[in-house]
């Protein structure tokens, strides 16, 4: 009897497809396929959306991806992980990613912002405020992270606070790729319903073929100091990325804040207009803005008053709506920019206040104009801040593919992110059929979220092939030599990844040298370099000194962050050679000059007498050497009474934790012999020795890494150090001793 009631149950399965196991339902794949794909949902969803749910699932499994949908009133991060790692370990069919629809807990992670592009927040703020909404909680399965807590204010109850384990990988590598179908609402709103309307707009788009064959990339003002070089360096990446948008019958467009006053209705009428494929925004952001436009870049009289009339008005407007003394407001203006009464006259007015509003609204994208439909491209990139915080009820970037129109997926960051990023890595390989997961799981920081639907691709010839590869023949090193060969410029750079990773150290090292100093393609010498970083060998300082005359910008933009990241002393020449060779490139020149606190002060005044002083060539050489010498005067200083500071255990705990915290972003590494000592110090506080090893995991390719792995292993070493401080040293260790890809 009881064999065949398991008979029976057995039976039920494969017949059927579906379980249900202490109320969890498992709905399995309904064709056999390579790997495998999981719609994770809630019940209440489930049930209300249950026929668009299923036509999805059907969709994806027609291009040959099977796919099981987990149905349950998911209870925490940790369940909802549990399921997907089963899915992934299993021999036939493992999973390649995963989709999160309705009420799915949100993981917030703590003591984890290096792996973030450039949060660096103080974790004493609201937790809410200060923690990381990520998902590589259920996608990257080598992190490991420390259950805290569960929000329990109203609003919150879905926020799980985790640290991030000691003893983890202390880098992201994604397992399986992710996103988010949860719809941003507001007050009567029920987000099931628009769930419901996005599946059914998928299923009936997935259905059409759609080639990449049109797109825009839009820069808006502010980002990157707003330089030429900057935006003229990546349109030419972009032409050697996507070469055949530039032929006829295709299109590629590059839209700019400086090309209009109210650059928005151009974006728009861009996002609106039938048969765009993928748009490419960068600019700043907030959860419920696109930042486009500033105040306008002017010369002539007129139009420069008005700046500064409406920047005076907004002052004193904000003003009284902190309670401060208005008339003590306007005479600090006027004392500092030298205006009269008159300036400040219309501030209160109701004209003037209507206006300036219509105004300052007309400057940026807001919720209402992307949340009134009629967008068009499939696939948008919000590479910005913020916009993509998800784990709000409102948030702009979830407006594009959770309103009536014909947008399936949204790129977007739900925290801040660094400006010198390289949005555009192997954005390519999309042209060629690559689900738009499988293009994130390559380029993705803690903060990078999909909105939307992750197996979205675009039709290609390529794209069967090259999926399957993305999913089953990451080990496969004969397949990425095939491909490196292919004369496409991501399709190498997604090669030079992947063998980086699977050929012996000397063979991938020699091949990224090669290939950086061989290729025409701008993007594939910047993953040959980018590449290098993680080997750090001879290969690397020889392909770093060149670099930095590369004629790609963003290269030479990286070369000057990794200068002074390593920080040696042969390359105090090559940080100030910048000032000869590339004072054009402003972001380059913004870099170098936030250098200059890092340098050794005498090799670098001999540097600076050596490349600009006996210049001869160099215009007003003189008095860029007179500056610079000041400057690198000044920062000796700084570092000197910092460094006192420091090391005075007379001093209050907050006052040295202050600047030692300061390093995360100023990572001078004269200070590590400082930090070290601290570290290892057993008298001193647990706070400040916690503090000094963090601080030190940020060193990570630090030409003293040897001696932060000292210390660590000192600590480490020793049986009766505090628990709490032997973990930040094993963190701290593995973060600068483990590379990505080495």
């Amino acid at each position: 009897m009881r064999n065949k009631k398991m008979w029976s149950l057995a039976f039920a399965i494969f017949a059927f497809g579906k379980v249900t196991v202490q109320a969890q339902e498992i709905q399995k794949p309904g064709i056999k396929s390579a790997t495998s794909f999981a719609i994770v949902i809630d019940k209440g969803t489930y049930q209300y959306a249950k026929a668009e749910v299923d036509a999805y699932k059907k969709a994806v499994e027609k291009e040959g991806l099977g796919t099981y949908i987990l149905v349950e009133q998911w209870r925490s991060p940790d369940q909802v992980k549990a399921e997907l790692s089963k899915l992934y370990t299993q021999k036939e069919a493992k999973l390649e990613g995963a989709v999160f629809i309705g009420e799915i807990p949100i993981p917030m992670i703590r003591d984890a912002q290096f792996l973030t592009s450039a949060f660096k927040m103080n974790q004493k703020i609201r937790w809410d405020k200060s923690s990381v909404p990520s998902d590589r909680f259920y996608d990257d399965f080598d992190l490991n992270f420390d259950f805290i807590r569960q929000d329990t204010a109203k609003g919150r109850e879905q926020y799980f606070y985790y640290s991030l384990n000691a003893a983890s990988q202390q880098f992201i590598e994604m397992d399986i790729y992710s996103a988010r179908i949860k719809p941003p609402v507001l007050a009567g709103e029920d987000p099931k319903v628009k769930i419901k309307d996005y599946l059914h707009k998928v299923v009936r788009l997935r259905g059409e073929d759609n080639p990449l064959t049109d797109m825009i990339a839009s820069t808006g003002h502010g980002y990157n100091s707003n330089a030429i070089n900057a935006v003229s360096g990546e349109a030419l990446a972009l032409k050697s990325q996507f070469p055949n948008l530039f032929k006829p019958g295709n299109s590629m467009k590059f839209l700019n804040y400086r090309n209009s006053e109210f650059m928005k209705f151009n974006l728009l009428t861009e996002l609106k207009r039938p048969g765009i494929d993928f748009a490419y925004m960068t600019g700043h952001g907030t959860p419920t803005l696109q930042l486009l436009n500033g105040y306008p870049d002017v010369s002539s009289p007129q139009p420069s008053m008005q700046n500064v009339a409406r920047y005076l008005r907004s002052k004193m407007r904000s003003a009284k709506e902190d309670g401060r003394d208005l008339e003590k407001v306007k005479s600090d203006f006027q004392a500092s920019l030298g205006v009269n009464d008159k300036w400040f006259e219309a501030a209160f007015s109701e004209a003037s206040i209507a206006s300036d509003s219509i105004y300052n609204d007309n400057m940026d994208m807001q919720i209402h104009d992307i949340k009134d439909g009629g967008i068009q491209a499939r696939l948008v990139y919000l590479n910005s801040c913020l916009t993509g915080s998800f784990q709000l009820e409102n948030y702009i970037a979830g407006y594009y593919p959770f309103s009536t129109n014909e947008n399936i997926v949204a790129v977007a960051n739900s925290v801040g992110v660094l400006q010198d990023l390289w949005p555009a890595e192997l954005m390519g390989i999309l042209q060629h059929g690559a689900r738009v997961g499988h293009w994130v799981k390559q380029i993705a920081y803690l903060e990078t979220h999909i909105l939307g639907d992750p197996t979205f691709a675009f039709s290609s010839t390529r794209k069967a092939a090259l999926n399957e590869a993305l999913a089953t023949k990451t080990n496969d090193a004969g397949y990425w030599k095939t491909l490196l060969k292919t004369n496409d410029a991501d399709l190498q750079a997604l090669s030079l990844v992947y063998l980086s990773r699977l050929l012996p150290k000397d063979e991938a090292s020699n091949l990224l040298k090669t290939y950086y100093f061989d290729s025409s393609y701008e993007t594939v010498r910047m993953e040959a370099f980018q590449l290098l970083r993680n080997f750090e060998d001879k290969n690397y300082f020889e392909v770093l000194h060149a670099a930095k005359g590369d004629s790609y910008e963003y290269i030479r933009r990286r070369v000057a962050y990794d200068l002074a990241d390593f920080g040696g002393d042969d390359f105090v020449k090559d940080q100030i050679s910048f000032y000869v060779s590339d004072p054009h490139s402003e972001r380059v020149s913004y870099r170098t000059r936030w250098n200059l606190q890092f340098l050794n002060p005498a090799l670098a005044h001999d540097a600076v007498n050596e490349l600009i002083r006996n210049n001869k060539a160099l215009v007003h050489g003189d008095t860029v050497a007179n500056k610079l010498d000041q400057d690198i005067d000044y920062h000796a200083k700084k570092t000197a009474a910092a460094l006192a500071i420091i090391t005075d255990v007379t001093k209050l705990d907050k006052d040295r934790l202050s600047e030692i915290n300061s390093l995360r972003l100023y990572r001078n590494h004269a200070m590590i012999p400082a930090l070290t000592a601290i570290a290892i110090n057993e008298a001193d506080s647990e706070e400040v020795r916690k503090t000094a090893l963090e601080v030190m995991g940020w060193f990570s390719i630090s030409v003293r890494r040897p001696e932060i792995i000292a210390a660590c292993d000192t600590i480490l070493s020793r049986a009766n150090d505090i628990e709490a401080v032997k973990k930040e040293a094993l963190k701290t260790k593995k973060r600068v001793s483990s590379k990505k890809h080495s």
